[in-house]
């Protein structure tokens, strides 16, 4: 019994359109939902409001410290001491606080006046001859922890640290890493934003490093409206004692994801997943209320809408160093690492996630805006 050609072209374009509608229903069923903001979720705790919650503000205000820093804390009890301590002392000591930048600031920066010339362009001599003092935030975002996260980072603040700005917000669910990242990316004051682990692997001094090579990103005349993203990077510790003495299991993590990002478009950037990230605020104001995943592998979908959007990516050497207590599992990471890098590529190929038109907050109750 023979089959003729129509039969053959009208049997193969029937099985490719079930396959295509089959690949959408597989999208769709891997999609995440959309990321949900509970009300209590928009106020914040600090050491000088631990009973009243006051209102976060939104990233599409005007900017009201120099540097935002977002810590993704779930159950971070044990490690959450040394971090905080590592990085108050650090941006409330001299090295911080004297250090020259061409960052032209649009907010205040300290307790009297703004610099001489009407910005934050302000050497070390001018800084401490006018009184003025660098302006910063540290934002705990606790991830529906299990444990007394919240409480005890409140109490920190109240006992180490009660005159640096320390805001606690609680989510009321654990939603991932990447969400709870852009939850308060949504919700600071940063002229700049930084994203740092909980754990503090990552040197807190190397701030200085990205922030001096962000500076150099929007001095140049193509870069618009100060955009720009830097990204630590443990790259040139491939080969150290750091990586070497890793498990077995987190080097080969390592290097598949390494071959998969140069496949989805991101093999520019040698580490997307250094928890290391410093963002101009107009450059969060366009990335952050596009990202759909809540998952540890969000990193790779900023960097993807970065570069949809045009944003330049600085990527800077960075000191790194293994903390225990991390809570991934190894081998379920790896296969949400495929299934997630996969629904974000796709989904930005067909059109259904776009750069630069993400939903913004979206309240439980479906209300909500973008900038919010």
């Amino acid at each position: 019994m023979s089959i003729d050609g129509s039969t053959l072209i009208y049997g193969g374009t029937l099985a490719l359109g079930v396959g295509l509608v089959l690949a959408y229903a597989l999208l769709l069923l891997w999609s995440p939902p959309p990321i949900l903001t509970h009300p209590s979720e928009l106020t914040y705790l600090s050491a000088t409001n631990l009973k009243e919650p006051l209102s976060l503000p939104k990233l599409e205000d005007p900017a009201s410290v120099e540097l935002s820093i977002i810590v993704p804390a779930f159950n971070e009890t044990e490690r959450l001491p040394a971090m905080l301590d590592a990085t108050v002392s650090y941006l409330e000591g001299e090295g911080w606080q004297n250090a020259s930048t061409t960052h032209k600031s649009k907010v205040r920066t300290g307790k009297t006046s703004p610099s001489p010339n009407g910005n934050g362009n302000v050497s070390a001599k001018k800084r401490k001859q006018n009184g003025s003092k660098r302006t910063f935030e540290i934002i705990i975002v606790d991830d529906g922890s299990t444990d007394s996260t919240s409480s005890f980072a409140l109490s920190l603040a109240r006992t180490k640290y009660p005159n640096t700005d320390i805001k606690v917000v609680t989510l009321e669910k654990n939603i991932g890493k990447g969400g709870a990242v852009r939850h308060g990316m949504l919700h600071a004051g940063g002229e700049r934003l930084l994203m740092a682990d909980a754990d503090g692997a990552s040197r807190i001094e190397d701030l200085a490093s990205l922030w001096s090579d962000m500076d150099g990103i929007v001095s140049k005349p193509a870069t618009k409206n100060d955009r720009a993203v830097v990204v630590g990077s443990r790259a040139h510790l491939v080969q150290t004692e750091a990586v070497v003495k890793r498990s077995l299991l987190r080097n080969i993590l390592m290097y598949g994801l390494h071959t998969i990002l140069r496949i989805v478009g991101v093999g520019h950037i040698r580490d997307t997943q250094c928890g290391f990230k410093l963002f101009s605020r107009s450059a969060a104001q366009q990335i952050f209320p596009s990202q759909h995943l809540p998952t540890w592998i969000f990193d790779v979908e900023l960097l993807l809408i970065a570069k949809a959007l045009g944003i330049e990516v600085g990527e800077v050497p960075v000191e790194w160093h293994e903390v225990a207590g991390s809570k991934l599992n190894v081998v379920t990471a790896s296969i949400q690492m495929l299934r997630d890098l996969v629904v974000v590529r796709v989904n930005m190929v067909v059109g259904r996630w776009k750069a630069g038109e993400g939903p913004g907050v979206t309240m439980v109750d479906g209300k909500g805006t973008k900038g919010e």
